[in-house]
């Protein structure tokens, strides 16, 4: 299986692309990872409901160019479905019995995913309640992938 994680924004802290080098070797074992990497905007102090608007519609525009149809587009936004490891695992492997090859998660930038990228997504994904920075979700998101393979693989995982 293919996963794509398509995220606005680079990382620029040594720590978060090291946690993201680590993960990406050990997920290498069980699927062909691929991140891709959309630029972001800048976001001016106190900015308007407006302004913000148009930059997320901005970077909405930079990721839907990216989102494959023949793939299962899984979004991560704060209202969307909240699942356990094992549920995510078990998302994970009936997506592939069912014959997806490729599935796309999408990461928005710090102030979030634009209406458009949301109604795009199959399957809107919630981590939690809280507001992480979008440096970090990926890799919690890529720890939580791996987790899953672990699952699906009936390996031994940290519970």
């Amino acid at each position: 299986m293919k996963i794509s994680i398509i995220c606005v924004g680079k990382i620029k802290e040594k720590f978060y692309r090291m946690a993201l080098d680590e993960y990406s070797k050990r997920l290498s074992r069980y699927c062909k990872l691929e991140i891709l990497e959309v630029a972001d905007e800048k976001t001016p102090d106190n900015a308007s409901d407006h302004e913000v608007e148009l930059i997320k519609d901005k970077e909405g525009e930079r990721i839907l160019k990216n989102i494959r149809r023949d793939a299962m587009v899984i979004a991560l936004a704060i209202d969307g479905k909240m699942l356990s490891s094992e549920q995510l695992a078990d998302k994970i492997r009936q997506l592939g019995v069912m014959g997806e090859s490729h599935i796309q998660f999408i990461i928005g930038g710090s102030l979030g995913l634009s209406d458009r990228v949301l109604e795009a997504a199959d399957m809107l994904l919630s981590f939690s309640k809280m507001t992480f920075p979008h440096q970090l979700m990926r890799v919690i998101l890529l720890e939580q992938v791996y987790r899953s393979y672990r699952i699906i693989q009936g390996e031994p995982y940290h519970k």
